[in-house]
């Protein structure tokens, strides 16, 4: 709800309420942002100033109290004595770039309006409400709307700004962020995610008492090195209490935030694309869209903020018939077989997953012109290689649908290696600076989507690719970085606006592409996760969160894509062992477990694999359908993280709820452990249990000896043979409780081995072991 009356603005959500006034100067002073208040005189929070701080600018004569380096702004630019991080810089025709934008007017709209040139957050029933305060710079007459759309639901606020040149000169803006907000306090904890390549969504926090603190991406994407999700919290703050504050950014190229302490412990966030490398020129009665920043605020810690966010992703952000519709269990090529496959092959291993109860399978890289390596042919999506498939890709998924499963592909269309027949036929095409060496990365070159002849090409190609009868998905994938920002199309002083065309036109196929094509799944990835963002995800129901499927690893990854985004926007697979990123060796039980607290999938050849790991493929993917819905699209809860992670699920109407327990390494003594649980609903009576579970007994090694009536030496022919047949007994917990004892007490489990004996009451819980456990509603 916003209840404004040209002085003060209040925008109130379920939860939260957001304040901010026009002061007498005619500035936005914002004023407050937290649980929800009632606020019947504004006066009681504004800040009170009588006189200037020392060694500061006054705004002006008339008001010498005001500095607006000391108050807290809703937008700032520099000139005007606010030194602090500005959100808008100009360069004016007269050479200048001081601005003084002053209040002018606002209306309040149900509903929300599309972006002309960028993807944003939509309400379909129209429960959004929006804010537009118009104002108006005193010193050459631009108009800037800043925007505020109200999601009450989901205890979200959403900002957006659009620069109009309402003067009669050209302007340059060299910055154009999307948001800014001034909290009252320093020492606050800044919370980002960062990594690389197969090591995506580190968390790392700070506390920062004074200073700045950048968290940026410059690779032309979102990026793996730092995603654009960040926090900003009480420095106390834990998962279930204390002030978080969370900030995400429908944009998927270079993004820019920082967090800084002023002078006097007012920190400010300001958020929007990466000003770096970036300007852009707009004559008289044009207009700039900043992407549009997502804002959530949680009372009870990093929990609550959590649920806010996925479930603002969820409602407002994923989008067309995969929204809520259970995803189905891929089998991908990739690493059963890179590039060296043929049609027989792929069948193949089709005809295995569709035994295993896969129901999509995907053929990866390699399918189409001479595509024998990661060097050459990308870009020659009209050609497709008949010595690997002869009957084309109609033949091939007509195979494949007969199997009973979907068919899906691989498509890299944003990319083009210089030896194709592309490239030699459109050398200008590329992204690169005629005469001059290029950078390459992973051996290819990016197509210049600022050029619209490109994004044409590419719409068709795909649209002809994506007509294939039978195809039912599509991984659409972005491997290298940028390095040379240039594109031929544009002149000499555009060249700093490439980096926002390309995401304009990547924006304009994938919009053409699903709106002709709402029933094609379609899954972003680009190296795993570095294009993992809400901008993507408009487009993308679903992204690979990582090109690392190593259970250990992926603990981190998705507990850190956990904080922004609902599991059912990361995909994640069960691979083969050694694992092929980091020759890891994980029980087969451990890397399922991980898998499932997202869209599961599985990237192994199955035709290679030992009868009892394919026995306990087909087991999984049956138990993975039954808790599917539950799985995909329930409330995620993190309970534990460091040595043991913890993740639970529950169903939104709390009938049921699964729960995943690993352990990355076995500590010696420590017998105990409590598996917790939230979410539930208290008054109910649950059913808790796990599965029942027989272990190899070659993962005792020589200690069966202890009870064998013949020595047995380990590992050899008679150790194997026993271990074929003799199964040792695993724990059983099943239980009768209620919510609230679930909720606040949790469920101690069975004492884990510890070298003094072993019996069916003991968890066999070595390294990298997991644990599934289930929780239904008692009737």
């Amino acid at each position: 709800m916003i209840k404004a009356d040209g002085k003060n603005f209040i925008l109130n959500t379920e939860n939260t309420t957001y304040v901010f006034r026009v002061m007498e100067t005619g500035q936005l002073e914002h004023l407050y942002y937290g649980a929800r208040i009632r606020i019947d005189d504004a006066g009681a929070i504004e800040e009170k100033r009588a006189f200037a701080p020392g060694n500061t600018t006054c705004y002006n004569s008339a008001h010498p109290e005001i500095t607006l380096e000391d108050v807290r702004l809703e937008m700032s630019s520099i000139g005007k004595g606010d030194i602090r991080e500005p959100m808008i810089e100009v360069v004016c025709a007269d050479g200048s770039s001081t601005l003084d934008f002053v209040y002018d007017s606002y209306e309040i709209l149900s509903g929300k309006t599309d972006f002309k040139t960028l993807p944003g957050s939509y309400d379909r029933e129209d429960q959004v409400e929006t804010l537009n305060v118009k104002l108006l710079d005193k010193n050459h007459g631009f108009t800037l709307i800043l925007s505020y759309f109200v999601y009450e639901d989901c205890d979200v606020i959403t900002r957006a700004a659009k620069f109009i040149n309402t003067s009669n000169d050209s302007v340059k803006l060299t910055r154009m962020l999307s948001m800014l907000i001034d909290f009252d306090r320093a020492g606050l904890k800044v919370s980002s995610f960062h990594g690389a390549w197969t090591k995506e969504m580190n968390k790392s926090e700070l506390v920062l008492p004074g200073g700045k603190y950048v968290n940026s991406s410059f690779t032309g994407t979102s990026s793996n090195r730092t995603n654009p999700f960040f926090m900003v919290s009480d420095e106390d703050a834990v998962e279930t209490a204390g002030n978080v504050y969370a900030f995400n950014l429908i944009y998927s190229g270079n993004h820019y935030s920082a967090v800084e302490v002023s002078a006097w412990n007012k920190t400010r966030v300001a958020y929007g694309i990466n000003p770096q490398n970036f300007s852009w020129q707009l004559e008289p009665d044009e207009e700039f869209e900043a992407p549009e920043a997502v804002m959530t605020y949680s009372g009870d810690g990093f929990r609550q903020m959590s649920l806010n966010m996925h479930e603002f992703v969820r409602e407002h952000i994923t989008r067309g018939q995969w929204k809520y519709k259970e995803r189905p269990v891929l089998l991908n090529s990739w690493e059963a077989s890179y590039f060296y496959f043929n049609e027989s092959s792929l069948v193949k291993l089709a005809k295995t997953a569709k035994k295993a109860g896969a129901e999509l399978f995907v053929m990866d890289d390699g399918w189409f012109g001479n595509r024998d390596d990661d060097k050459k042919g990308l870009g020659d999506w009209d050609i497709v290689n008949t010595k690997k498939l002869p009957h084309g890709l109609k033949g091939l998924s007509e195979k494949i649908n007969n199997l009973g499963l979907m068919f899906g592909l691989w498509v890299e269309p944003e990319m083009i290696n210089v030896d194709s027949n592309l490239y030699r036929n459109h050398p200008d095409w590329a992204i690169d600076i005629p005469g001059m060496g290029h950078s390459e990365g992973r051996n290819q070159r990016i197509l210049d989507l600022c050029n619209p002849e490109v994004v044409d090409y590419i719409i068709g190609r795909m649209e002809e690719v994506f007509s294939t009868p039978g195809l039912s998905y599509v991984k659409w994938d972005m491997n290298r970085n940028f390095s040379d920002y240039f594109s031929k199309y544009l002149p000499a002083d555009k060249q700093r606006e490439v980096s926002h065309r390309y995401v304009l036109g990547l924006y304009k196929i994938l919009k053409t592409l699903t709106a002709k094509f709402p029933n094609l799944l379609m899954e972003g990835c680009s190296s795993g996760g570095n294009r993992f963002d809400l901008g993507s995800l408009c487009y993308f129901p679903q992204i690979w969160g990582s090109d690392n499927s190593d259970a250990v690893s992926r603990l981190t990854i998705q507990n850190g894509y956990s904080y922004g985004y609902p599991q059912s926007t990361y995909t994640c697979h069960v691979s083969a062992c050694p694992n092929h990123q980091t020759l890891r060796v994980t029980p087969i039980e451990s890397r399922f477990a991980v898998a499932a607290f997202g869209v599961l999938g599985y990237e192994l050849n199955l035709n290679d694999a030992k009868a009892e790991d394919l026995a306990a493929v087909t087991a999984q993917i049956e138990l993975y359908k039954k808790y599917r819905k539950t799985l995909q699209y329930g409330d995620f809860y993190r309970l534990k993280e460091g040595n043991i992670y913890e993740w639970s699920i529950v169903d939104k109407d709390k009938s049921r709820g699964v729960t995943m327990v690993m352990q990355q390494l076995m500590k010696p003594g420590e017998q105990y452990l409590k598996i917790e649980q939230a979410g539930l609903a208290d008054e109910a009576n649950y059913h808790f249990f796990g599965q029942k579970l027989e272990h190899n007994v070659k993962g005792f090694g020589d200690l069966v000896n202890m009870v064998s009536p013949v020595h047995i030496k380990q590992d050899s022919v008679v150790h194997n043979i026993v271990a074929k047949f003799v199964k040792m007994p695993g724990e059983t917990e099943d239980y009768i409780a209620s919510g609230s004892l679930l909720n606040n007490a949790g469920v101690k489990l069975s004492q884990s081995f510890v070298g003094t004996g072993y019996n069916d009451q003991v968890r066999y819980f070595p390294d990298f072991s997991s644990r599934l456990y289930f929780t239904e509603r008692v009737k």
